[in-house]
């Protein structure tokens, strides 16, 4: 009789313990459901505004550094320009401003040489952002329906030149006007990191001849 009531109890126990042990394993099992795996994000996931981010692209609010080559309807190559398509030169100018020096010192080879006018311009990016003071250069030839160069410092124009992202079409004001020859030059920037083709503009007092 002893026998059969110490059956009973071990085999309640037995019972008990079983669906304790049930339960902390769906415990489990939900937990792991619950918890998503940690995500691994490549370099090749990442979107193209954080690719971009300390590239030239962003110097200078987007500065295009490169350009195509091609030359506003009715520019006129120089004459007799101090420094002729293939000579080697060195910039004296930092056009990318706000960012460490990447034009300043460069050794750079001339692809075009003009006589014109250029502008240091004032203008808000029609793609909006802060304002951009006093950018180098916007040539005449790159202004919508303006009048006989120079025009005068404070003059308002609308600019059709697509140097930057959003200047195309943007409205802007003339900071101050050379008359000049400017160039287009090919270089590598000082840091190393990047082929500039045809690069728009530079005047010929921003550059200087090899030592």
């Amino acid at each position: 009789m002893k026998y059969g009531y110490v059956l009973t109890i071990l085999f309640s126990l037995l019972i008990v313990l079983s669906a304790c042990g049930n339960g902390e394993n769906q415990e489990v099992e939900n937990s792991s459901e619950e918890t998503p795996p940690a995500e691994e994000t490549s370099q090749d996931e990442m979107s193209e505004d954080e690719m971009e981010d300390g590239h030239y692209m962003e110097e200078g609010h987007g500065h295009n550094m490169s350009s195509d080559g091609d030359v506003p309807e009715g520019l006129q190559a120089a004459e007799s320009p101090a420094y002729k398509e293939g000579d080697q030169v060195i910039i004296e100018a930092e056009h990318a401003e706000g960012h460490e020096p990447i034009m300043k010192g460069a050794e750079a080879t001339v692809t075009g040489a003009f006589d014109t006018t250029a502008y240091a311009i004032s203008f808000t990016p029609t793609t909006g952002g802060d304002p951009v003071t006093n950018h180098k250069w916007v040539i005449h030839e790159e202004l919508k329906n303006a009048e006989n160069a120079p025009l005068s410092e404070g003059t308002e124009v609308t600019l059709a030149a697509d140097h930057m992202e959003g200047m195309d079409g943007a409205k802007a004001t003339i900071d101050t006007a050379e008359q000049t020859t400017v160039y287009m030059v090919d270089f590598t920037t000082v840091d190393g990191e990047q082929d500039v083709t045809d690069h728009k503009w530079v005047t010929e007092s921003e550059l200087r001849s090899p030592e």
